[in-house]
């Protein structure tokens, strides 16, 4: 393929070129090792001095094809599929970051990722300072610390929707030595490529716009590249000192650029092993295949839903940068032209009680623990995936209590709406 294509193509031919009389689709390689002629060429395998796969927890071929498909799309240098985009957040922080290092991070992400972060990894001896991704850069700025090894965000935040000044958040992380990380799943490389606003690392949820079928769980790390790890080397040791477990090779002198993704796919796959099985790439990778089409239909038909809501007389508020006097309109029109993502929050008068009865009498939209689903489907954040969260919690995450998560399917738009009206009307009227 040429490196100059555009996203579409990409979506469908990326990551995989067959060569003469090999499968037109990408195989399945469904085995756990690989066989080789030689005793010394395993050895240099496991010495990183060879390139080739040996263990499937480590490397496989599938596997491989799609996260190059996905690094192709983020127009990065390396990537590397995990087990879910859980995983993904946690391998993306602690390859830079071991016990008493020190994250900045936006306050409203996901409420899985924010407990990752809040509780689990304070156990081993991580810290965060959370902070409102709004506030001026001056006031950021006082969040760093002398042990800050990363920032940390979503360009656009599940369930709150704020829209991320990537560029403020990137000037700020390269001020004090350090990288930018972003998740971002709702926005996809469709619609935004934060290495081209000077992000230095994304993540992802594959389970969500990427799949786009609910089929499979998984996720992705991808580096840009970009990142002078040596310039800051005391701050991470651990790419640009001799690493003891593989006879003291230091990562940023062998594999250059590749050195992030190096690291984490031969140290930290290596010993925690969440790794993504290679049918589940292969069902990943026939979801790529559409995400550029199916993302145009999702945010075509968010539009429709959110104007019909921010009309309607029974909803108190809607929240969809889409919207002209949403507060991240012009951020997402400088970000994601091109539309931002299916998502919308909204709130119903009448408050938690109203929405629940809203929620349980919609029929084409269901309730389910997911977001992003070529299905139309709803979610009350506060008693479902924030559930967690303290009250002091979820306002720091931007979650109201009456916050309805609806992520728009690509159904027809009238039918969607349609639903929408007859639940509201059960809702208020009984």
């Amino acid at each position: 393929m040429s490196e100059n294509n555009n996203l579409g193509t990409i979506c469908v031919q990326g990551g995989y070129t067959p060569k003469s009389g090999e499968a037109r689709v990408l195989p399945i390689y469904q085995s756990t090792t690989f066989k080789y002629d030689t005793s010394d060429h395993m050895g240099k395998l496991f010495d990183l001095e060879a390139e080739g796969y040996f263990y499937s927890r480590l490397q496989n071929p599938t596997c491989d094809a799609v996260a190059e498909k996905i690094t192709e799309l983020e127009g990065g240098v390396a990537g590397m599929l995990t087990s879910s985009g859980q995983a993904a957040n946690l391998f993306a922080i602690i390859n830079i970051c071991e016990a008493g290092g020190h994250v900045v991070c936006s306050a409203p992400i996901y409420g899985g990722t924010f407990n990752l972060f809040n509780v689990t990894l304070r156990k081993f001896g991580l810290d965060f300072t959370f902070v409102d991704p709004d506030a001026p850069e001056e006031e950021l700025a006082k969040a760093f610390k002398e042990n800050t090894k990363a920032v940390f965000a979503e360009t656009i935040s599940n369930p709150s929707l704020v829209v991320l000044d990537i560029e403020k958040f990137a000037r700020l992380a390269h001020s004090h030595g350090v990288p930018l990380i972003l998740d971002n799943t709702f926005a996809t490389p469709i619609n935004c490529r934060p290495f081209e606003w000077g992000a230095d690392i994304v993540t992802h949820s594959t389970t969500k716009y990427m799949d786009g079928h609910a089929a499979v769980v998984g996720g992705c790390i991808v580096d840009s590249g970009n990142f002078d790890w040596e310039a800051h080397a005391e701050k991470f040791p651990g790419l640009t000192t001799p690493d003891e477990s593989y006879h003291g090779i230091i990562y940023t002198k062998k594999f250059g650029k590749a050195a992030y993704i190096t690291k984490a796919t031969v140290q930290l796959m290596r010993d925690l092993g969440s790794v993504q099985s290679p049918h589940n790439a292969f069902l990943l990778n026939l979801g790529l295949e559409s995400l550029h089409l199916r993302m145009k239909r999702h945010c075509e038909n968010a539009d429709a839903v959110a104007k019909y809501l921010n009309e309607n007389d029974n909803v108190a508020w809607v929240n969809y940068c889409g919207l002209q006097d949403n507060k991240y309109h012009a951020l997402a029109q400088k970000y994601m032209p091109n539309g931002s993502c299916g998502v919308i929050s909204f709130g119903l008068k009448g408050g938690r009680d109203v929405a629940i009865k809203f929620m349980d009498n919609l029929k084409l939209a269901a309730i389910v623990t997911h977001v992003a689903d070529a299905r139309t489907s709803v979610l009350h954040p506060a008693s479902h995936t924030h559930r967690q969260l303290s009250e002091a919690q979820l306002i720091e995450a931007g979650v109201q209590p009456d916050l309805i998560r609806f992520s728009v399917g690509i159904e027809d738009a009238a039918d969607i709406i349609a639903d929408i009206e007859q639940a509201l009307k059960v809702a208020f009227n009984g």
